[in-house]
């Protein structure tokens, strides 16, 4: 929910969403016809390259000037907007884009120069052969927003995965941030399955970005008052746009539940508000890399005459605790670790927290056992063949069978087998078990006498071998 917006430093203010998210729509038309999750806020790096078309000097010209009165009209400094400006007609009085033969090469090069001056990785230019649906005054058609609903219905609107960790942590995998009127329904079903986690894990290492509605959406989960998450100073109108945590939630808060966010150099845009949000509000620890960098809304404009797709950010994210935001310097993490190891890393920190509160013994013994797992796949074991057949035999009715390559487990005859996976030199973790572990007990010679079951409630149950 957003509430009234309040003043700025420039001394205006909005009320109401609606100055804000009809900016931001302007664009949105080159999202509908691209048919590709968050192309309105993926990096330049991420955007497709078209052909072009020729290009002579008057061209070159031409294209310099059209892109320089964008910049004026709308880029959310204007004293940058004349630096850019400046710096490009230099480039050009100078020959730097004469041998580029073509609008899509000359689109790439003034990207790389307007960033070069700007570090603004939302800042980009791209060849269009044609308007892109939904760019004209009235907006995208009926037609064309329904195609992008269905566009990302098929993408689970960025909702890749939803599970529960060892130790019972919470997992969410979230590519986008789609708008709340598309993706509520689903968001709200993916925080029903946390709402009974012990810690929540939010991977954004894939997101690069989307929608302010649906940070506001999730954040809500996890504040029991009202919070001011964000701010948004929009140059046209001298305008402040307020986001603020929901009133109500449809379902449980999660207000005491440690939350942890994954990130990666390719976390961007909205991804990295609502890590910058939490981080600041010290309600999240943050994992892995520290993010893109990309702090400004954008919109896109086509200019007709010289066939190009112009983003300009028309506005800055303040945040009400730093008083800035993360462009050009992204969000650093907390935990500073390599993006694919940034999981693993998050689950077990928030496994021994979570064991350091605990008082009952019987939940300490169960995070131990969850903390040992998740150490185990961090270092995983392979063993040989020659070693596996040699733990293979009959520990009274319970067998161990090598086959194909590895160790199977029978439980007694009639039961399915379950694939028996190293995760020590001695101990054996079964597929899809998550109660039961294997102990491999030998002699001082190293000969195999027996079978320790393990169970997670510290209980144990011992075999001697009986036939080989």
């Amino acid at each position: 929910m957003t509430t009234a917006g309040s003043s700025n430093e420039s001394g205006s203010m909005t009320r109401g969403p609606q100055a804000f998210r009809s900016r931001l729509r302007e664009g949105l038309g080159a999202l509908l016809c691209a048919a590709a999750l968050l192309v309105s806020t993926a990096s330049p790096a991420q955007m497709g390259r078209g052909a072009g078309e020729p290009v002579d000097a008057a061209m070159r010209a031409k294209i310099v000037d059209r892109v320089s009165t964008a910049l004026n009209e709308t880029y959310v400094f204007p004293d940058v907007a004349r630096k850019m400006e400046a710096n490009l007609r230099k480039k050009l009085k100078a020959g730097a884009y004469d041998k580029l033969a073509n609008s899509a090469e000359l689109a790439e090069a003034l990207t790389r120069d307007l960033q070069e001056v700007s570090k603004d990785k939302h800042l980009s230019i791209h060849y269009a052969p044609t308007r892109p649906p939904g760019m004209g005054p009235d907006g995208p058609s009926q037609e064309a927003r329904e195609e992008h609903r269905r566009e990302m219905a098929s993408r689970n609107f960025g909702f890749e995965k939803v599970e529960r960790l060892a130790g019972n942590v919470g997992y969410l995998d979230l590519r986008g941030f789609m708008g709340a009127e598309l993706a509520g329904e689903t968001a709200i079903a993916a925080m029903g399955f946390l709402a009974n986690s012990d810690a929540v894990i939010i991977d954004l290492r894939n997101n690069g970005g989307g929608d302010p509605s649906m940070i506001q959406l999730i954040t809500s989960y996890f504040f029991d008052e009202p919070k001011h998450l964000n701010s948004f100073y929009i140059r046209k109108g001298d305008i402040t746009q307020q986001f603020w945590t929901s009133a109500h939630v449809a379902g449980k808060r999660m207000t005491d539940v440690p939350i942890y966010i994954l990130t990666s150099q390719r976390t961007f845009s909205a991804a990295e508000e609502f890590s910058y949000n939490l981080k600041n509000l010290k309600r999240a620890t943050l994992v892995g890399e520290t993010t893109g960098g990309g702090a400004h809304p954008v919109n896109a404009q086509f200019l007709d005459d010289v066939h190009l797709l112009v983003r300009v950010p028309f506005g800055r994210a303040v945040n009400p605790v730093t008083g800035t935001n993360w462009e050009g310097t992204g969000v650093a993490p907390d935990i500073k670790v390599p993006a694919d190891k940034a999981q693993e890393t998050a689950h077990l920190d928030a496994l021994k927290k979570l064991r350091a509160t605990v008082k009952d013994d019987g939940k300490k013994k169960r995070l131990e056992w969850s903390i040992q797992g998740v150490e185990a796949l961090a270092r995983p074991v392979t063993l040989t063949a020659e070693v596996l057949k040699s733990f293979a035999g009959s520990y009274g009715p319970r067998t161990l069978v090598f086959e194909n390559g590895s160790l199977w487990y029978e439980w007694r005859k009639g039961i399915p087998r379950v694939r028996a996976v190293p995760m020590t030199a001695d101990t054996l973790t079964l597929d899809g078990v998550e109660v039961l572990r294997l102990r491999i007990e030998k002699d001082a010679s190293g000969k195999v006498t027996g079978l320790t079951h393990l169970y997670e409630d510290g209980n144990v149950d011992k075999a001697p071998r009986t036939g080989s």
